[in-house]
């Protein structure tokens, strides 16, 4: 099952994605929650009922999935965890030994771009950087599990960007700052269930594209701390709930690392593409204000 985030009219909807188009649900299915975050907290029933229901397809419901104005595939998260620096070969790349436990900083529900938005890069910086990632979904309350069960907990997985300033980043000792500017974390494009996807997401490729020259080129097999063991750790500290994403890091290949330096300009296309992810495609654009 494929699920997109769209708007039509100020209104946020969700679709259930069939090839190029979309059956928008809120004519389709107007009993379901208008968002998926609503029907991750109703539980992972709702969320499988979508595949079984007689969906009403006619043409008011159907929709060309190049032509939406899409949104953020989750509103509003209970938390957005981000797990840095792990890939051995993109700690290495840093100047930094691979983590033998995780490191863990947070994303707000207000830095979160959909497909096809723009990527901002603020007035007070040009290090803006790529960072394409594979997020899992959580789907059902989590505490204390152990790791051969991790997955059960997880809903589906997306794409996403997880755009930094590189020169706020390292302001602080801790990442937070120049992980939460605006309009700077690119999710999607469509939520896929995990029953859709290699269990766990393991050795998946993944790529990121700026301006269509590959610049991160990696396989999720690599992972240091692999889904499930994230999980595990996570509910050790705090209750995973529904509707939370875990984003699992990012490879090597970033631009603060190369020689010369690669930040992103207005104008520049960047994508994320994972095998059964699809194209998570922003474009880059100035701060106005």
């Amino acid at each position: 099952m494929r699920l997109v985030a769209f708007n039509i009219d100020g209104e946020h909807r969700l679709g259930l994605k069939k090839g190029n188009e979309v059956i928008d649900l809120t004519v389709a299915a107007p009993h379901l929650p208008k968002s998926l975050d609503l029907i991750l907290e109703e539980g992972l029933e709702t969320l499988n009922e979508i595949s079984t229901l007689e969906l009403n397809e006619n043409e008011s419901a159907r929709l060309d999935s190049r032509s939406l104005h899409y949104e953020p595939l989750i509103k509003r998260s209970p938390k957005i965890i981000c797990i840095g620096r792990n890939y051995a070969a993109h700690a290495l790349e840093g100047g930094a030994e691979p983590p033998t436990y995780p490191e863990i900083f947070f994303r707000g529900a207000e830095s979160l771009i959909g497909h096809k938005q723009p990527i901002v890069r603020p007035q007070c910086s040009e290090k803006l950087d790529y960072e394409g990632e594979i997020a899992a979904v959580v789907g059902r309350e989590a505490r204390h599990v152990n790791e051969s069960n991790g997955l059960h907990y997880i809903a589906g997985y997306c794409l996403f960007n997880d755009a930094t300033i590189r020169d706020y980043q390292r302001k602080s000792s801790q990442w937070t700052i120049g992980k939460n500017f605006d309009g700077t974390g690119a999710i999607g494009p469509e939520f896929v269930s995990a029953d859709e996807l290699p269990l766990g997401m393991h050795g998946v490729r993944i790529q990121t594209r700026l301006n269509g020259k590959v610049m991160q080129d990696a396989n999720t097999k690599d992972l240091i701390f692999p889904v499930a063991q994230l999980v595990a750790i996570l509910s050790e500290c705090m209750t995973l709930m529904p509707g939370d994403i875990i984003v699992t890091g990012t490879p090597s290949g970033v631009g603060y690392v190369r020689n010369p330096l690669v930040f992103m300009e207005p104008g520049d296309i960047c994508e994320v593409e994972a095998e059964g992810l699809g194209v998570l495609r922003n474009q880059v654009i100035d701060e106005t204000i």
